[in-house]
């Protein structure tokens, strides 16, 4: 993850946020129009249409981001401080002095987004909206509350001007909280990302150190990573998961650190007894895992326990079809691919070719088929990799 990731969807986060203001701002509007409706002191068909007005354009943001989905585009920041600015055009032209107050709710608002451009924008808008709303309730007055000042120049010097003021000092000290959030932010982000990478840093060792004890290279935990990035991204996974899941993969074996070498490195094949011990490397790798903290730890415990299971019930704890999690139902098929075209010192590496036509034959019998659906799909990337990162000993 890098820190525009993270920064993106921190910004999700805040516009959920954004749309849920915004509906208690609906229960202001309604405060407001119960106001008017027991004062009688403006029309209240003209205010109630208004208010409706008011409460359709605050649940645009919920339409469009909590329902549409549309929550990552940039320019949404921006459409939610317009509807809240002109929502607050509509209640000070309609109630005057009376809802001066809730100029205060766009600069709020704007707060939550560490951008201090859109502080100026609110800043800049606001004060527009304040002059339109007091011409606006001095022209249409019969219909609205009466203002306090009823010639232009004194209400623009008198109301206006003082509240233009205090939008601007407001917008001021918000500018100085986001700049200062933002930068603690990127801090806290850069801190969280040498955090990630010294831990990336500490699993790629102990995966290399559970690799090294059955002799292959690191390059086996890399390509494994990189099949496991491939086929969580065909599956949909957002790119945080992914990431986490290549990163995850490369603990696959790490139970091997507690299977001797005599077993391990033996050039024949394994007696019923040793084979029986060399499964138990599953178990190993989930106690080891167990009590370890984080997402990644528990992802690679789930994969570490189950990437020999079959589909049909034949692996080695007997897990069968959906009772297998599906991360390591896809870590079956990576781990397969690598060690058919990977050359021991006990086999021949086999081709790309053979090593597809195999998995393919599979399907429904060691291998999940919708997973196998996906290394079809995606099976020159497999190959690109293969490629790429080929082993640089054999012992």
């Amino acid at each position: 993850m890098n820190d525009n990731r993270l920064l993106k969807d921190n910004y999700i986060k805040i516009n959920h946020i954004a749309a849920k203001c915004m509906r208690f701002f609906v229960a202001l509007i309604v405060a407001l129009w119960a106001f008017a409706f027991f004062s009688r002191e403006c029309n209240l068909v003209v205010v109630t249409i208004c208010m409706v007005l008011c409460c359709i354009f605050s649940l645009i943001p919920t339409l469009v981001i909590d329902f549409f989905k549309h929550d990552r585009n940039e320019a949404i920041k921006y459409v939610v401080i317009c509807i809240a600015v002109f929502n607050c055009m509509i209640l000070s032209s309609v109630f005057s002095h009376m809802a001066l107050v809730v100029w205060i709710f766009p600069i709020l608002l704007t707060s939550l987004y560490y951008n201090k451009t859109l502080v100026v924008f609110t800043a800049l808008m606001s004060t527009v909206g304040v002059i339109l709303a007091d011409f606006i309730n001095l022209t249409y007055c019969d219909f609205m509350v009466a203002p306090i000042y009823l010639d232009y120049t004194d209400s623009m010097v008198l109301s206006v001007f003082p509240c233009v003021i205090t939008i601007l000092i407001l917008s001021l000290v918000a500018y100085f909280i986001v700049s200062r959030n933002s930068t603690m932010l990127n801090s806290v982000i850069d801190n969280a990302e040498e955090v990630k990478s010294n831990q990336k840093e500490l699993i790629f060792a102990f995966a290399e150190l559970s690799e090294s004890k059955s002799k292959y290279t690191g390059e086996h935990i890399k390509r494994v990573a990189d099949y496991m990035r491939v086929l969580g991204k065909a599956s949909g996974f957002d790119d945080d998961y992914v990431d986490k899941l290549s990163t995850a993969a490369m603990m696959h074996d790490i139970g091997k650190l507690m299977i001797s070498e005599e077993i391990l490195d033996k050039p024949g094949k394994l007696t019923d007894e040793e084979f029986a011990i060399m499964k138990s490397h599953v178990l190993y790798g989930d106690a080891l895992l167990e009590h370890c903290p984080g997402e990644i730890m528990q992802i690679a415990r789930t994969i570490a326990k189950e990437h020999h299971e079959r589909w049909d019930g034949t692996g080695y704890l007997g897990m069968k079809g959906e009772e297998i999690a599906y991360i390591s139902r896809l870590m079956a098929v990576c781990d397969v691919f690598d060690a058919l075209t990977s050359e021991r010192y006990y086999k021949r590496g086999w081709s790309v070719e053979e090593t597809y036509n195999e998995i393919v034959s599979l399907s429904g019998k060691h291998f999940d088929p919708q997973v196998v659906e996906l290394f079809k799909q995606n099976f020159d990337a497999f190959k690109e990799i293969a490629e790429r990162q080929p082993d640089k000993q054999v012992y």
